[in-house]
Parts: C-alpha cells; sequence; structure tokens
C-alpha cells in the first residue's frame, strides 16, 4: 500500500511510549483451547544489492520535483532490488514482460529457498520434517508454481503436500497463515511451512507517469518464512536440557489463536495489478485514497477480532502492522490509538527494506522476537492490508 495525502500527526506526549498492554500481562481467557497451533520459526532473506532512493533517482535519472519528492518523502531509507541491465549508454534497458517473469522465478527462488532455511535453522528442523508448503507471491504468475520449484530446489520430500497463494496482494500472508494453521491444526505434530516470496523488482514499469512512480518509490525485494507446528512435534521429544542454577521463566511459543477479515467492497479496485495495455506488462495501481480507506476500517475489524474474548486493545502488549507506506501506517495509528512506540517495527522495516509485500509482517515479527521484550501470557496483534481492498488481522498470544 501506499498513499499521496498527507494525515495529522498525533500530538500526544504519548507517542513514544509502549502501549498500556505492554506492561503488565493481560488476563487469560477462554481462548484457552487445546490443539492450538504455534510458531516455531521464522526466516528472511533479501537480494545482495539495496539502493537508497537518492541513489534510484540518480540511476534512473529522474528530475521531475514531483516525483523525487515522493521518493525522498517516503520514510524509507533503503530497500534491495535487482534493477533491469545497464545499456551501453548508462541508461537502464527497460525488461519485456517475459524477462521480468525470468526474474521473478530465479530470484523467487533464490530468495524463497534461503528464507525457509533460515526458517528451519531457527525452529530447530530439517527439510524432511516439512509436511506442509504454502508458498505465497503477487509478483508474476508460474505454471509449476513457486512450491513445486521449491521443492525440487531444496530436495524436500516430494510427498509434501503444497499450496500456492497467488495474487492476493500485500494482504496475502495473513490469508495463507489461516490455512497453514488450519492444516497444521488438522495434523498435530507435523511442520506446516509458509513462505512469502515478493520480487516487486520483476513488476515495475518506468514510464515516468505519477502513477508508476508511486509504486516505484515503495516496493522492495524479500522473502519470509515462518513454520508451525500442533502439538508436539513429531520426533522432537528429547528430554529438556538442564535449566540454569538462575532459573529464568522461558517464554513460550506464540499461539495463534483467531483471524478476523473485512473486504471493503466499495474499493474493490482501489488496489490492483493489472495489463498496462500501453507498456505491454503488468503494473501495480494504488488510489491515492487509500491509506483514509484502510485508517477507517482498521478499528471495525480489530474489534471483531476480539470479540469474544474479554479482551480490550488495550490488553494488546505488541502490534506488527504490515508496512505499507508512510500515510496508511499513521491512518492505522490515529484510528487504533496507538503510539509510534506499538508501530516502531512496522516503520522500522518500512524504512529499511520498502513494502516488501506479503511478507512485510515477518521481517516485523523476527525484529520483535530479537528484541526479546515479549513475555509469556502477552497478546500481539497482526495486521495486513491489500487489495480488495482488504485489511486482515490474526490474534497470537506469547
Amino acid at each position: 500500500m501506499t498513499m499521496t495525502a498527507d494525515l495529522p500527526t498525533p500530538l500526544s506526549a504519548t507517542a513514544g511510549l509502549p502501549h498500556p498492554g505492554a506492561l503488565a500481562t493481560a488476563p487469560h481467557t477462554a481462548l484457552d483451547v487445546p490443539g492450538v497451533a504455534r510458531v516455531v520459526g521464522v526466516g528472511t532473506a533479501v537480494p545482495p544489492t539495496s539502493y537508497s532512493q537518492q541513489d534510484l533517482l540518480d540511476i534512473f535519472r529522474i528530475e521531475d520535483p514531483r516525483i523525487r519528492s515522493i521518493f525522498l518523502n517516503s520514510a524509507i531509507d533503503r530497500r534491495f532490488l535487482t534493477l533491469p541491465p545497464q545499456g551501453e549508454d548508462g541508461t537502464r534497458v527497460l525488461e519485456k514482460q517475459g524477462e521480468l517473469l525470468a526474474k521473478h522465478k530465479a530470484q523467487g527462488i533464490d530468495m524463497g529457498v534461503r528464507a525457509v532455511e533460515e526458517c528451519l535453522k531457527d525452529a530447530g528442523a530439517e527439510l524432511s520434517d516439512i509436511g506442509y508448503l504454502c508458498c505465497v507471491t503477487s509478483t508474476g504468475f508460474l505454471t509449476p508454481g513457486l512450491s513445486a520449484l521449491l521443492i525440487r530446489e531444496l530436495g524436500i520430500s516430494r510427498h509434501c503436500s503444497r499450496i500456492d497463494i497467488v495474487g492476493m496482494g500485500c494482504n496475502a500472508g495473513l490469508n495463507a497463515l489461516n490455512a497453514v494453521n488450519g492444516w497444521a491444526r488438522a495434523h498435530p505434530g507435523q511442520l506446516a511451512v509458509m513462505v512469502c516470496i515478493e520480487s516487486c523488482s520483476a513488476a515495475y514499469v518506468f514510464d515516468g507517469t505519477m502513477r508508476t512512480s508511486v509504486v516505484n518509490s515503495l516496493f522492495g525485494d524479500g522473502s519470509a518464512a515462518v513454520a508451525l507446528v500442533a502439538g508436539e512435534r513429531d520426533g522432537r521429544d528429547e528430554p529438556p536440557a538442564a535449566l540454569p542454577a538462575v532459573a529464568v521463566e522461558p517464554v513460550p511459543e506464540p499461539r495463534i489463536l483467531k483471524f478476523a477479515s473485512c473486504v471493503i467492497t466499495d474499493a474493490v479496485d482501489a488496489m490492483r495489478y493489472d495489463w498496462d495495455a500501453e507498456q505491454d506488462r503488468f503494473s501495480f495501481y494504488l488510489d491515492p485514497h487509500v491509506p483514509y480507506v484502510v485508517g477507517a476500517h482498521a478499528e471495525i475489524v480489530v474489534d471483531r477480532l476480539l470479540e469474544g474474548t474479554g479482551l480490550r486493545r488495550s490488553d494488546i502488549a505488541h502490534w506488527l502492522v504490515h508496512s505499507g507506506g508512510k500515510k496508511v501506517i499513521d491512518a492505522v495509528m490515529v484510528n487504533l490509538g496507538l503510539t509510534r512506540y506499538d508501530l516502531r517495527h512496522t516503520t522500522g522495516v518500512l524504512r529499511d527494506y520498502g513494502n516488501l509485500s506479503s511478507g512485510s509482517f515477518l521481517f516485523s515479527y523476527e525484529r520483535l522476537l530479537k528484541e526479546g521484550v515479549a513475555r509469556p501470557g502477552e497478546y500481539c496483534v497482526l495486521m495486513t492490508m491489500g487489495p480488495g481492498s482488504t485489511i486482515e488481522t490474526a490474534l497470537v498470544r506469547w
């Protein structure tokens, strides 16, 4: 997501402080049910090359002050990208649709492999442990899909169950997580892996228009994988290691408790990826009113997520929102009454990577884990936004 209109900045003196839910563990609720799936590993990967926004303006020789302003006021410092090759005159050669698709395939396999490997390392698992593989992408279309290609590339069992979720957009990571969560709960002890693979470099159009310039200023390439399991993991019943002399309460793996969605049908065309006949390729379109649409519905879907749980928004210690763009993040913050501290990882990922589409929230989740602040009993809300227009949410608890 991105947006082109300014929103008011919250003036609260507590904007940089933790959300109240982070200051005390919320009470347990009726959500304590057996058999829920938990997150046991996460891993991310990006291309080897990154560029600042100024680098990109220089490389593509962009002089239009309106376009330069979009790039330089995006709250993005760097993005990982695979740019078109250079021609003899030093300018970038515009790739044809077939070349873009080849880039999507090659880079997607490379990033997907590395993200899955990092995820399994984090989970203490092997390739042979994977019982289900879900691949998510919106930056290209392949048949066979990335799931079959990754199974071959990684040497995963050819009997592994799999699914490809293609074209849902930036919200798709939580749509897919819902499906993977269902499979894990139906197959206790077996490892289910979801990997989001977005080669946004393979979906750019360079035509000098404001429409494409907004998109070109925002998206980056990246892949993120997450592993789930319900119950005791198969083959993992070894006795636990001895506790240290000074006992420290272990932080449990976060459990996935609930999902909630909201499709904003009146804005179904506000975000889309469709054929541009003039450019002879696919092209993104983002309506400038997207941040207002998302912000106006954020409270509705979060209230639905918490309905029947006995929880209030103030009970949520952690918020991991899709890094859709500066103004859509601001819109969510204002409408949900969040602080800059609540969304520090969301804005940090946007700053360091740009909008990574479906996998953005997992980059934020990885940062939250490395921060080491989550405590047993704390709740977290995950939120993604994308075409439809759609807001997806999930509730987890450590």
